[in-house]
This record gives structure tokens, C-alpha cells and sequence, in this order.
């Protein structure tokens, strides 16, 4: 009987240790996730602390600092390593948030957060991915984590505010990429005038497989239908991304360019985006 005990106890934790191992997916593909970019002033008290293409923005408040993604889970000290060079106390870093649960966004999280000490909020559609490090995820989920679990502090929904230091920043649920893709809405200043501030979590379609075959997802038509109508009503004079080449970074500010925010208030690039992501939909609902 001890023995039986014994054995059953090893297996569990055999179990256990490998539903907890971390095996980040190859990114060899995408050279640009990992590639540098130097830190910069976006906007007013809104900075970009992100690689070439994994972009993480940093917000900075009398009270703390909010930080938005964290990229790869090679990035920590990129990230520690910009916020610093910009300036600013890594460990002031109050709270995390997301626009979406997939590792190449959600990489470094559980090191920020063990590092700071910070909060970390999250849209509810996908604080499950979150918890057990995308292995729920519907479309890249599996047995072992793609990013160490994390524990999140609390769950957000539409319209929701975050609040830090005199800044408001409304979450937009936007799902369909994930069940709890977001973005976020929020006004900064600077000594000429106000910005309304959009980080928008895309709705690009990554299944392969028809809608009707996503068991895991149900829903899934319905919401990348609700993101793409959303989307496409919202008003801003500022756009920023998950990822910086959907916003044209690279093409828009160059290392050492002077501090200039109409770069980034152009916006025939988010709504050509966003039509040629409707047609996508329409094309992929008409799969069987």
C-alpha cells in the first residue's frame, strides 16, 4: 500500500513538472521579434520600450508606471535595459497589462512581474491562457507551457478603467485573435496639446482550419465579426499595435529622430488594415 502511495505520489509529480515546462515556440522565423530597436518618446508621458517588431510600451505616472506587453521571454533585460536608458526606475513599474495571451507578447511577464513586484491585469476572455501559460490557448495550446504561468491580480472586461498616477486608460475587449485580445484607449499630453491615444490589438486570423472546426472556440466567427465592426468605429489621433510593423514603425521613426507625434497620428494604415482583415473573415467564413 506504502508503495502503491509512493508511486502514485512520483507520477503526479512527474505530471505536474511537465504540464509546467516552458518550450517557446522556434522564432527563427521572425529574426525581427528579437531584434533591437532603441527606446523612445512617442508621445507625452508614452514611450516605446519594445524590440524591431514585438512592440511594449511603457506609460509613466507620478505614482508608478504602467507597462503594456513584454515581448519574447528573452526580452526582460531589453526591456529593463530601455526603461532605464529612457530615464526611469525599472522597479517603479506598478502595472502589467496585455493586448493578448500569446508568447510572443506574454514571453517575460512572470520575470517583470517577479522583478517589479507589479500588478498584472488582464482581459477575463483570456486570464485562463495566462494562468497556465497557453496551454488552453484554442489554437497553440498543447501539454506543455509556451510561457511561464502567471498569476493574474485582476480581470478586466469592456470598457473597463486602469488607473495609475492621473492616468485612465479603458480597456476594449477585442476578441478573436484570442478569446481576450484587447486594446487600449487613453489621452497624453505634451506642452502643445492633447492626444487620444489608440493601442490596437489587430484581429489578424492565425487558424487555418474553418471557424465551424474550431471546436475549442465557438465562438470565434461571432467575435472577429464584433472586433472588426468595433474597430472600425473608434476615433483617435494617435495609433500604435501589438506589433510594431502593423503600424509601420520602422518606416515612421528612425534611431535618433527627433521627438515629432504627428508621425504617428496618420490613419489610412489602420483602416486599409482593417479592410483587408474584413475580406479575410468574409473569405474565411464562406469555408467549409
Amino acid at each position: 500500500m506504502k508503495k502503491t502511495v509512493i508511486l502514485l505520489s512520483l507520477i503526479c509529480t512527474i505530471l505536474l513538472a511537465q504540464a509546467q515546462k516552458v518550450i517557446e515556440p522556434s522564432t527563427k522565423a521572425h529574426p525581427e521579434w528579437s531584434k533591437p530597436f532603441p527606446p523612445f518618446q512617442i508621445v507625452g508621458n508614452l514611450y516605446y520600450v519594445g524590440t524591431y517588431d514585438l512592440a511594449c510600451y511603457l506609460i509613466t505616472t507620478p505614482q508608478g508606471n504602467i507597462l503594456i506587453n513584454t515581448g519574447l521571454a528573452s526580452s526582460a533585460g531589453t526591456i529593463k535595459a530601455g526603461i532605464e536608458k529612457l530615464g526611469f526606475k525599472f522597479a517603479d513599474t506598478k502595472i502589467l497589462l496585455t493586448t493578448q495571451a500569446h508568447y510572443d507578447h506574454m514571453g517575460a511577464m512572470a520575470a517583470i512581474k517577479k522583478m517589479t513586484g507589479a500588478k498584472l491585469m488582464v482581459d477575463a476572455g483570456d486570464a485562463p491562457v495566462i494562468a497556465d501559460g497557453g496551454r488552453s490557448d484554442y489554437y497553440f495550446g498543447g501539454d506543455v507551457c509556451l510561457f511561464e504561468p502567471v498569476k493574474v491580480d485582476k480581470q478586466l472586461h469592456n470598457n473597463d478603467i486602469i488607473s495609475l498616477g492621473g492616468m485612465q486608460l479603458k480597456l476594449l475587449h477585442h476578441p478573436g485573435h484570442t478569446k481576450g485580445s484587447c486594446s487600449f484607449l487613453f489621452e497624453v499630453k505634451d506642452k502643445t496639446r492633447k492626444y487620444k491615444v489608440l493601442i490596437a490589438n489587430m484581429p489578424t486570423i492565425i487558424a487555418s482550419k474553418p471557424f465551424a472546426d474550431i471546436i475549442a472556440y465557438p465562438n470565434i466567427a461571432k467575435d472577429y465579426a464584433y472586433t472588426l465592426k468595433a474597430m472600425k468605429g473608434l476615433t483617435f489621433d494617435i495609433w500604435l499595435a501589438s506589433h510594431a510593423s502593423q503600424f509601420n514603425l520602422s518606416g515612421k521613426h528612425h534611431p535618433g529622430d527627433k521627438y515629432d507625434p504627428a508621425v504617428f497620428m496618420e490613419k489610412k494604415g489602420y483602416y486599409a488594415q482593417l479592410d483587408q482583415l474584413q475580406n479575410e473573415y468574409n473569405k474565411k467564413i464562406k469555408t467549409r
